[in-house]
């Protein structure tokens, strides 16, 4: 194989110079890939074949296998070979990351299929993995079922495709704190994401109504703050099923089942980022642990949305004495580089009224209570380094000026002042990347949201992770964008499904294709075959049919 692709590959971009037409338009891949260029005719896939790769590649090899078993019931065999000639090559998928070409990077892959049989390449398994879900959305939208599919010819197109991604941070966040998802609803959501190419899972774990990670050290964050007294949210108690026996609603995951959900979505090559929200939103924590409130607070674990006054006392060293332990055992879980600390829409009343904080002020020579903030993401920045980590926050953690080596999700401002001043940032705007907002203007029509309003084509069209006053020095710290749900009116799977699709595509192609590759028209035609995928993976998403309003330039 070593041959194949020093003088094989050589001899494929030889071939298709003569076939310049992109096949993109034919080709219903999503996200839509760098370089797509027809070889041939379509093909059928052999009723017995091989899928072979390098030793490095056996686990992605045996996950293509297993993909591809359940739905068309061949019986697929893997096998590892150290080297295969380009006439050895016939009815052989072959997977490999041995002597890549260097454009790819880190993510990108090379792939040909044709009669002769399938190549992927690429410089890592993340690379082969994404080539991998590519090759699978070539096939008919019924390779994604469950079940054999009898009778059935699996055609496929014979082409040649070169794919980098444009971003390294690809991500998408889901709340479990207003609302509980299970272990196996959250593996659901890893899956749908590694489909599109997804590479970051942003886990927020803690918030006023619910504190979701068992801390060994503080047992009374999971008895006491991972539950309340209902669904809460003006919702319909019937639309859920996370209570216990005494009726609370909640839940949390056992350090076990963090590993569990961490291991599971890295071999998907999604990166697990936790948020652990301070100083504000913690609510739950401080029903469990008043002592780390400020004196005057009144606490309570709310139930619905909105700002609380549940905030960590900056005034007490205590509260710090907290954290760090609490993030001692949560680092470990996470392999990742970042920790989210969250640090958005914190109440200052209370530090306004507390002798402890104004005290901190005066001792610090701090000018107010937003240089009081920035002090104390500053104090939580050396605990999450002394982790190994870094600190990444929403927008607010600029008051008061920003940590020295922290990174910022801009979800309401700052993010392009971030990456001129040498932060990291990742682009994750209220207007364009919420998916808790309605899809239509005709709320009636769709399940109680937040508010707001993000169709299919706003996201599509709009969403653009460089800010446009950015200047190209500075374009490198922008790592990618970030598509968000909040779960205040979303209490089960199936809503969480609703709210993701079609939009999670949209979301993928603006991080992962070239910008000068968007077609509003072409990517509709690639989302309606889409729709087929998600049919047969019995996906709950909203079809475009649905009338779309008219998005106004």
């Amino acid at each position: 194989m070593k041959s194949f692709f020093i003088t094989g590959t050589l001899a494929i971009y030889i071939f298709v110079t003569s076939f310049t037409a992109s096949a993109a338009e034919s080709i219903s891949v999503i996200p839509q890939p760098q370089s797509v260029k027809i070889i041939g005719d379509e093909f059928s896939l052999p009723p017995k074949f091989v899928i072979a790769s390098d030793a490095a590649s056996q686990e992605t090899a045996k996950y293509l296998a297993a993909k591809l078993r359940k739905a068309t019931g061949y019986s697929i065999k893997t096998a590892v070979r150290k080297g295969l000639l380009q006439s050895q090559l016939g009815d052989f998928i072959f997977l490999t990351t041995e002597n890549p070409n260097p454009e790819l990077g880190a993510e990108g892959y090379d792939m040909m299929v044709s009669r002769p049989g399938v190549a992927i390449h690429a410089s890592t398994q993340a690379g082969l993995f994404y080539g991998v879900q590519t090759f699978l959305q070539l096939l008919p939208p019924e390779i994604f079922s469950t079940n054999t599919v009898k009778d059935f010819d699996w055609k496929l197109p014979s082409v040649t495709i070169r794919d980098v991604p444009r971003f390294q941070w690809r991500g998408f966040m889901l709340d479990v704190s207003r609302h509980f998802f299970t272990v196996d609803e959250v593996k659901r959501v890893l899956d749908l994401m590694a489909l599109y190419k997804l590479n970051t899972f942003h886990w927020h774990l803690v918030d006023d109504q619910g504190w979701r990670i068992q801390i060994k050290k503080y047992p009374k964050l999971t008895s006491v703050g991972a539950w309340r007294d209902g669904i809460g949210f003006d919702l319909d108690p019937k639309r859920t099923t996370r209570y216990d026996q005494s009726g609370r609603y909640g839940g949390f995951f056992t350090q076990k089942q963090i590993r569990d959900v961490v291991a599971y979505a890295a071999a998907r090559h999604i990166t697990v980022v936790p948020e652990i929200e301070m100083p504000g939103h913690s609510s739950a924590a401080l029903m469990a642990y008043p002592q780390f409130a400020c004196a005057n607070a009144k606490l309570s674990m709310p139930d619905k949305g909105g700002v609380f006054t549940g905030v960590y006392c900056a005034g007490k060293d205590s509260t710090f004495e907290f954290v760090s332990n609490v993030l001692a055992e949560v680092a470990p879980l996470f392999p990742g580089k970042f920790i989210h600390i969250g640090g958005d829409e914190v109440v200052k009343s209370n530090w306004m009224a507390c002798a402890d904080c104004q005290a901190r002020i005066k001792a610090e020579g701090l000018k107010n209570e937003h240089e009081l903030q920035s002090y104390f993401i500053r104090r939580v920045e050396k605990i999450v380094n002394a982790q190994g980590k870094s600190l990444i926050g929403w927008s607010e953690i600029r008051e008061g000026g920003l940590a020295s080596s922290a990174a910022l999700m801009d979800w309401i401002g700052g993010g392009a002042e971030s990456a001129a001043s040498g932060h990291d940032v990742v682009m994750s705007p209220n207007a364009l990347a919420y998916f808790d907002h309605y899809q239509s203007t005709n709320r009636a029509a769709e399940p109680k949201a937040i508010g707001g309003f993000l169709p299919l084509e706003k996201i599509y069209t709009k969403f653009e992770p460089i800010p446009a006053k950015l200047a190209p020095e500075f374009h490198a710290h922008v790592l990618g964008g970030q598509g968000n749900l909040w779960t205040e009116y979303v209490p089960n799977l199936q809503q969480v499904e609703y709210m993701m699709f079609p939009r999670l595509g949209a979301l993928a192609e603006v991080n992962w294709s070239p910008k000068d590759s968007r077609d509003w028209e072409n990517f509709k035609t690639r989302t309606a075959v889409n729709e087929k995928r998600l049919d047969v993976l019995g996906v709950n998403y909203r079809p475009l049919s649905k009338s779309e309003p008219k998005i106004i330039p």
